[in-house]
């Protein structure tokens, strides 16, 4: 046979090749389970991405060790969705496209909402691990919950419980204003949530003052809430906002408890904010000093040299056990029956404690918060809190 036509066989038959694969979607064949990530790797969101993508990864490493699942190994692919809302609905059409069985991710509550667009009409389900806006399971227009949507994490209305009651009844102050992002969804409606709830318990909202995604001078806004005096600044934003909020005010002479939700929690915070976020208080949805997963705790660290990014991996590693117990008690990897069984996991152990999925809204149930102080530049766990 000439050299040519072996050229052109070969050609035709790759073609064939990466047709049939196309065809396919990609999907596992054999020997592996495929789990995906849609994570924030890069961005503004990423110390939180990655640390979830280690946390996995070194998880999936030991469960693969120990004779994988079914008596296959899981494989893990992650994507990263920079915390957009557009790219987290292209990454996670291209996890269903190659196969995924299931998907552990997005952790942002839009992006969470965004991806039920793709993940509805291909019945994969998804575990988002810290989307903390209700509608991230239950669709505001209808009032139903989303079929493929599930969380391993608490809701804002429970974090905005928290973050009141913790402040009118522990630090015993009465009344407080709210700096908030009203481009973002967790930000504007744990504004809400807190303000509602502090009002509930006797408190006095002095004000709300409202900035869109992007800004970095509060002094116009802070200027506006000065005169009234506040006890607390409840500040519901991401860790980069929040660390100027707290800075500028500290140079207006603001002179009041700051206080926040998870999306302080990362060192950034602590980084960008210096002395004057000392003394300040955030819920947390895990803690790094959480004694219950200090064996975790240890292994990040020996295997990354650093602690790993709170809370993202613990809720991560949650979602990545659901998923599992689903394949296990189902003997199948298929997505529709796996997202069947997540509506029945139950008293099931994970790493933050024992996972139970409420079928009618797809959130976990008794899921605690921790209330975490900075001091000396650190995370320090001040209560594990449940509400009254």
């Amino acid at each position: 046979m000439k050299k040519g036509k072996i050229v052109v066989i070969a050609i035709v038959l790759l073609a064939a090749l990466v047709f049939n694969v196309h065809a396919a979607g990609g999907k596992d064949k054999g020997n592996t389970i495929m789990i995906g990530a849609a994570l924030a790797l890069t961005g503004d969101n990423s110390a939180w991405g990655l640390s979830e993508r280690n946390a996995l990864e070194m998880e999936v490493k030991k469960i693969n060790a120990a004779g994988g699942v079914l008596g296959r190994q899981i494989r893990l692919v992650s994507y990263d969705t920079r915390a957009d809302v557009a790219e987290a609905v292209n990454v996670v059409q291209r996890l269903i496209d190659e196969g995924a069985s299931a998907i552990i991710g997005p952790a942002q509550s839009g992006t969470s909402i965004a991806v039920t667009a793709v993940t509805e009409p291909n019945n994969v389900p998804f575990i988002a691990t810290t989307a903390t806006n209700p509608r991230v399971t239950i669709d505001d227009r209808t009032g139903q919950v989303r079929k493929t949507a599930f969380r391993s994490c608490f809701i804002d209305p429970f974090q905005g419980t928290v973050a009141a009651q913790f402040v009118y009844r522990d630090l015993g102050k009465r009344s407080a204003a709210i700096v908030y992002d009203v481009g973002s969804d967790y930000s504007t409606w744990l504004n809400n949530y807190f303000a509602e709830e502090f009002v509930k318990f006797g408190g006095r909202v002095l004000a709300q003052e409202a900035f869109r995604t992007g800004e970095l001078d509060f002094r116009a806004i802070l200027g506006k809430i000065r005169p009234s005096n506040p006890e607390v600044l409840f500040i519901p934003t991401q860790q980069k906002e929040a660390s100027l909020i707290i800075s500028q005010a500290a140079d207006l002479g603001f002179t009041c408890t700051y206080i926040g939700g998870d999306g302080w929690a990362t060192p950034d915070l602590i980084t960008l904010g210096g002395s004057a976020v000392e003394g300040s208080y955030l819920v947390n949805i895990a803690s790094n000093e959480d004694p219950d997963i200090q064996g975790f705790i240890r292994e990040y660290r020996d295997a990354f040299g650093e602690l790993p990014v709170m809370p993202n991996p613990v809720m991560a590693i949650d979602a990545l056990y659901a998923i599992i117990d689903c394949i296990k008690r189902t003997n199948s990897t298929e997505p529709a029956k796996i997202m069947v069984a997540l509506e029945q996991v139950k008293n099931l152990p994970v790493l933050s404690g024992l996972l139970t999925i409420d079928p009618a809204t797809h959130n976990p149930l008794n899921k605690p918060a921790y209330i975490e102080k900075i001091e000396n530049g650190q995370f320090v766990l001040y209560k594990k809190f449940v509400t009254e």
